[in-house]
């Protein structure tokens, strides 16, 4: 994975297409943070250096591949939502994990000798949960429309741990928004089509 691309298409990706007040904030606030190093989890998908704007990208590329079907097809699923829309609601849904994860080592055997490997902890200074949690990051920079907060609230869908619990919200959520699946599933095809996983 080459970070520094990354960043370079990330930034790219978001200038074109998010151009609402707060947004040049919010981006130099991710420039300034881990956002472009951090793991995109600590050993699930893309738990690797850089993983966390990969991932983000990944999530942006496939709603976009969607959408654009679903608007070739002349469907009405996603009236009324933009690109702007879409690049914001794929690019940051997961801020959470933002100054979330730091590097650590632990024993290990490798090749029948122990040595010391590299791992990410978790070190949540916000506990605010995961999909909230990125909406409100978010909101202290910019607005948010109703169809972006839910997709990014949601986007976790039966692993939320929200639903695990036995919250029922989000079927509600996701028949009345039909972006906040098209977010999830992005989200659930680029962790388990696109990327690496332990």
């Amino acid at each position: 994975m080459d970070i520094e691309l990354n960043k370079a298409e990330f930034i790219k990706i978001y200038k074109d297409n998010i151009n609402r007040e707060g947004s040049d904030k919010l981006l130099k606030w991710l420039e300034n943070s881990d956002f472009f190093s951090a793991p995109a989890s600590s050993k699930f998908h893309n738990a690797v250096e850089g993983g966390l704007c990969e991932h983000s990208l990944n999530v942006y590329k496939r709603a976009l591949e969607i959408y654009e079907l679903e608007q070739q097809k002349k469907s009405k699923l996603f009236d009324g939502i933009t690109k702007e829309n879409l690049a914001v609601a794929t690019l940051l849904h997961d801020l959470c994990k933002v100054n979330f994860y730091k590097l650590s080592f632990k024993n290990a055997k490798v090749n029948g000798a122990w040595e010391q490997v590299p791992y990410y902890t978790v070190e949540d200074a916000l506990p605010y949960g995961h999909g909230e949690k990125s909406v409100y990051i978010i909101s202290g920079f910019m607005r948010l429309t109703r169809d972006e907060a839910m997709a990014i609230n949601w986007h976790m869908g039966g692993f939320d741990k929200r639903v695990v619990g036995g919250d029922f919200s989000i079927s509600q959520a996701f028949e009345q928004y039909p972006f906040a699946t098209l977010v999830h599933v992005a989200d659930i095809m680029a962790t388990y089509f696109d990327e690496e996983r332990e």
